[in-house]
């Protein structure tokens, strides 16, 4: 269970994101700010990180069941990067510079909070030079509970998304399972789907250098996209 401070902040925000792994949907960055009674509130929750609660669908409904009870005490803010962002960014070496710009979006959006603390130590060190007060930190959704709600938020959103993505993709292919990561359940989804319709789904990050994905497009005469030069600045945008 995620514990809260000795003493809680004025104002905190905190900020983890989810899917930056699989090869199918969106990655989604979420930011949840308290101030002392949302802080408690929260606290009250008995929030974990939200791979605590497991996969399957008793797991997706109780981060559903969290996620309206932490927007009744917390504001949210959350940013989506659909896949071809994705792309985008992977193609020049900068997918941890994709996850920067939309954190960085996400403190501005909320004023620049006092306290800041994101998951990821290596991955959001780099905004305290933009942002002092932030504190990048390795497991911070296991022991931060404004993490921890944001954790739950940004998985919630993202299973929702790719609820809805293959619902419109693969409807005909019955049940697919496997979140949209390089797996055995997904790689089933694609093989099935490319062999229905002769191409690959939309919604796949086609920067992925999964094996799978090599072998379909191999298949399919597809070519796989190249790498380009390695972005500037951090943030900046392709």
């Amino acid at each position: 269970m995620a514990r809260p401070p000795d003493a809680a902040p004025t104002q905190v925000l905190g900020i983890d994101e989810a899917g930056r792994g699989p090869v199918l949907g969106p990655l989604v960055l979420c930011g949840v700010c308290v101030g002392e009674a949302g802080y408690a509130a929260l606290s009250a929750l008995g929030l974990e990180d939200s791979k605590a609660y497991g996969a399957g669908f008793k797991a997706v409904a109780r981060r559903a069941e969290l996620a309206r009870e932490i927007c009744e005490v917390a504001e949210v803010a959350i940013q989506i990067a659909e896949p071809e962002e994705i792309d985008r960014f992977c193609l020049q070496g900068g997918l941890n510079r994709l996850e920067q710009l939309l954190a960085a979006r996400v403190i501005e959006e909320f004023g620049c909070p006092g306290r800041i603390i994101a998951d990821g130590a290596r991955l959001f060190a780099p905004l305290a030079k933009r942002y002092p007060q932030l504190e990048a930190r390795d497991k911070a959704d296991a022991d931060e509970v404004s993490v921890a709600a944001a954790s739950i938020i940004a998985k919630d959103e993202r299973d929702r998304r790719l609820e809805r993505l293959l619902d419109q993709v693969g409807a005909e292919l019955g049940p697919i399972r496997g979140g949209g990561y390089p797996n055995a359940a997904t790689a089933r989804f694609l093989r099935a789907y490319a062999e229905r319709h002769g191409c690959l789904p939309p919604g796949l990050r086609q920067s992925w250098s999964w094996r799978v994905l090599l072998e379909l497009r191999e298949e399919l005469g597809i070519e796989t996209p190249r790498p380009a030069k390695q972005l500037g600045l951090l943030g900046e945008a392709p």
